[in-house]
């Protein structure tokens, strides 16, 4: 079995400044005046659309006297009770044989996470572990529940004539910003999970941040493709360093439902 993982874990442009005018020489002087230089063009591309891929952080604190960007999912009230849709998606996931239990609610952080409704999975469906427990909301467990048995599973007796017993995940629910920003990230919100290997029902593992080749490397490969539409980010090793031993995956709403992949 594979080890417990850690956790695994942007500067604002400057305005170029208006250069100031020379000073004008005297009115005695045999020098005439020197015309004010034109302003560099500092205008940019219309970013505005470009997606914005979750990054992963190991220790993204931010400064002392900075708080995090607001989320609306920051200041949602919590109800009283549980809700007619997160009722139903625990029916479905009994259904579909997803072991679980509810866990602690998290809400009005000082940072702004919040998870008022959270389940604590202890697989993924009959028969494929989850491990260490994972904390998301009942909407990513039930996306990826049947992502793993629908679609991983058929993958893996594919490509490597085996059978995925367990799930060796590194975040699910974590209350830190995106790296390097005061964006909070989704797994502020139990909406992303990591998966960082895959066990075997021979007894055997796969490490997603490990060196393959072959039929592993084709298993990790088309699973990764695979992901690309079940859920709206897919992150991991090649995206950038902080993806180098997981896969990221991530339910964050987009415009016009869009995905980010890498």
């Amino acid at each position: 079995m594979l080890p417990r993982s850690a956790p695994i874990p942007e500067q604002a442009d400057r305005p170029d400044e208006k250069p100031e005018p020379p000073a004008q020489a005297p009115a005695d002087s045999a020098q005439p005046p020197l015309p004010t230089p034109k302003p560099e063009d500092t205008a940019k591309p219309d970013d505005k659309d470009a997606p914005e891929p979750e990054q992963e952080a190991e220790e993204a604190e931010p400064d002392e006297d900075e708080s995090m960007l607001p989320d609306p999912r920051s200041t949602l009230p919590m109800a009283e009770t549980m809700p007619k849709d997160a009722k139903a998606c625990r029916v479905r996931l009994k259904e579909i044989g997803v072991d679980f239990e509810d866990g602690q609610a998290s809400e009005n952080d000082p940072a702004g996470c919040a998870l008022p409704f959270p389940l604590s999975l202890k697989s993924f469906g009959k028969d494929i572990e989850v491990e260490p427990g994972l904390i998301v909301t009942c909407g990513l467990a039930e996306r990826a529940a049947r992502f793993i048995s629908d679609t991983v599973q058929p993958i893996a007796k594919k490509t490597l004539n085996k059978t995925v017993s367990g799930i060796a995940q590194a975040s699910g629910y974590v209350c830190r910003p995106r790296n390097g920003t005061r964006k909070l990230s989704e797994h502020a919100f139990g909406n992303a999970f990591d998966i960082a290997g895959f066990n075997f029902s021979d007894g055997t593992s796969l490490e997603v941040g490990k060196e393959s080749a072959g039929a592993e490397k084709t298993f990790v490969e088309e699973v990764r493709k695979a992901a690309c539409g079940p859920f709206k980010t897919v992150l991991g090793p090649g995206s950038d360093a902080d993806h180098a031993s997981h896969l990221h995956l991530d339910l964050a709403i987009r415009r016009n439902g869009g995905t980010f992949c890498q």
